[in-house]
């Protein structure tokens, strides 16, 4: 399974911006697609995004399309997220996933995610 630790959260004023990484043990990460998913205390996990193995499909949920980008270096075996315009309401825990499935059209589940980071904490204050 592979490892990820995530890193780059922080605090921030609306408007500005943050990126994301995530770093990756092992040989394997460059055969599962990444993901990034954010998470509020009382409230469900959300998906952000998610990026193929070869980092030439994305998905991106409609909160975040044209603001946040993801994107992966293989050979470093790291994923990033690029959040810009950021708002109060991206306030949350985030974290990056990875599983063994292939990015399509829609928006993957949870359950399609095998090795889960601890997360990054994000504040956005007005």
């Amino acid at each position: 399974q592979v490892q990820l630790i995530e890193s780059g959260g922080g605090l921030v004023q609306a408007g500005g911006s943050l990126r994301l990484s995530c770093a990756a043990s092992g040989r394997t990460f460059g055969t599962v697609a990444v993901g990034w998913f954010r998470q509020v205390p009382g409230k469900e996990r959300e998906f952000i995004a998610t990026i193929s193995r070869s980092g030439r499909r994305t998905i991106y949920a409609d909160s975040v399309k044209g603001r946040f980008t993801i994107s992966r270096d293989n050979a470093k075996n790291m994923a990033y997220l690029q959040m810009n315009s950021l708002k109060p309401e991206d306030t949350a825990v985030y974290c990056c996933a990875s599983g063994n499935f292939l990015v399509l059209n829609t928006q993957p589940s949870f359950a399609d995610f095998a090795s889960w980071g601890q997360g990054t904490q994000v504040t956005v204050s007005s």
